[in-house]
């Protein structure tokens, strides 16, 4: 297969790509135009993607195209909708960089609290103010307050109880149990969970229900004073809301994502946020260590490869939970060729629509069992001409 990777892969894992007998083109600086006209003149089967965005006309440079690993948790960048239209698997890496964006929050959270960029840059400028930086009041017994327990939630609670916090959480799926088993309190609520805590931190996935989830309502039960850590995505959080409650509560906060950050790499940066002492931002970085970006790129490897030999899709994100299927019909017949596509022809003949399909061998490949679930109405004339094709042992049909 050829194999497109428009962005950074570790020498290793093209190698592994390349000793399985795949055509690997690495372009990390694809982006826009660019990345279409590539697309346009290789015509991959599989597009590796990290940062860079792909949207549903770039799809369509490529008709050739049937699987677009993200490189990473998160699959915002991609357009979903556009590939599932277009038949194109869309599969992510997700969990392998947790444990590298709950080390930066861990570290967030004491340099919020040591206020540790503020004294490393006044001692680079030759100022000492130990009188004003030795007044932090430590984390330990201070309540953390987690908005969602995914992977990179779950190692941020192994962390914080190592620093003897006490940890509430609120996650949809969070259950009384699994709190029990993880250490932590489940709250009903994230504004609970902002009510309760001394610093919190957000852990969701960004989606349309999570969208300014941090808004007004959330900062008003905030505790004056408290922590505010971001390290997900930015559309999580209402940015109005967030500056009223710094300036009206005294919140501080540190952010690896924010809106207006920049697209680019390297460059000139300016922010309203970034002169402001009562906030540290970082460069987006949360994903960005050696450990995670390798572990990262052995998933995307494993992908590809179980793609390549079995058509499955591992961390597959765009396929159907239900569909609209209405019956399953289900066909025991001889193992022989032609067996099916009759079966197939009298189902299409029907109008019956076929949502899922499966065929199983039975030892020695003499029989087989079809299974297929369709949408459409039932008809017994149908169904009679099915069971008296030639080498169709017997049929069955109930009701979804």
């Amino acid at each position: 297969m050829h194999i497109l990777i428009a962005d950074k892969l570790s020498d290793q894992c093209v190698e592994r790509l390349e000793s399985a007998g795949h055509q690997v083109t690495i372009r990390p600086e694809l982006k826009d135009d660019d990345l279409v006209s590539a697309m346009s003149d290789l015509k991959p089967q599989i597009l590796v993607v990290r940062s860079t965005k792909v949207s549903a006309g770039m799809m369509d440079a490529a008709r050739s195209l049937e699987l677009i690993v993200r490189a990473g948790a998160g699959y915002d960048t991609i357009d979903s909708d556009g590939a599932s239209e277009r038949g194109i698997f869309l599969a992510n890496c997700p969990g392998k960089n947790a444990a590298a964006v709950a080390e930066l929050t861990i570290g967030l959270i004491l340099s919020l609290d040591r206020s540790i960029p503020d004294n490393v840059s006044d001692a680079r400028k030759g100022e000492w103010n130990k009188a004003k930086y030795g007044k932090a009041h430590g984390v330990k017994g201070k309540t953390l307050g987690i908005v969602g327990l995914g992977s990179i939630g779950r190692e941020v609670v192994q962390r914080a109880r190592a620093l003897e916090m006490h940890i509430v959480a609120w996650s949809r799926s969070l259950t009384d149990s699994k709190a029990d088993a993880l250490g932590v309190e489940r709250l009903a609520s994230p504004i609970e969970v902002a009510r309760r805590s001394d610093v919190v931190s957000l852990h969701v996935a960004s989606a349309p229900e999570t969208r300014n989830l941090a808004d007004t309502a959330f900062f008003e039960a905030m505790r004056p004073g408290a922590f505010f850590i971001n390290t997900t995505r930015s559309n999580v959080v209402d940015d109005e809301a967030l500056l009223r409650a710094m300036d009206e509560k005294g919140i501080r906060a540190a952010l690896d994502v924010f809106s207006g950050e920049p697209a680019f790499k390297q460059g000139p940066f300016s922010h309203p946020l970034a002169s402001r002492s009562d906030v540290y931002l970082t460069h987006h970085i949360g994903a960005s260590t050696l450990q995670a970006q390798e572990a990262i790129a052995e998933e995307a490897v494993r992908l590809i490869l179980a793609y390549a030999k079995t058509g499955q899709v591992a961390n597959c994100v765009n396929m159907a939970e239900t569909t609209p299927a209405t019956h399953q019909l289900t066909v025991r017949h001889l193992d022989k060729v032609g067996v099916l596509a009759s079966v197939l022809d009298e189902i299409r003949n029907a109008d019956w629509n076929i949502q899922e399909m499966e065929n199983l061998v039975f030892s020695g490949a003499r029989a087989a069992c079809a299974t297929i679930r369709f949408n459409g109405s039932p008809d017994s004339s149908v169904l009679h001409r099915i069971s008296g094709l030639d080498d169709v042992l017997a049929i069955n049909i109930i009701d979804l």
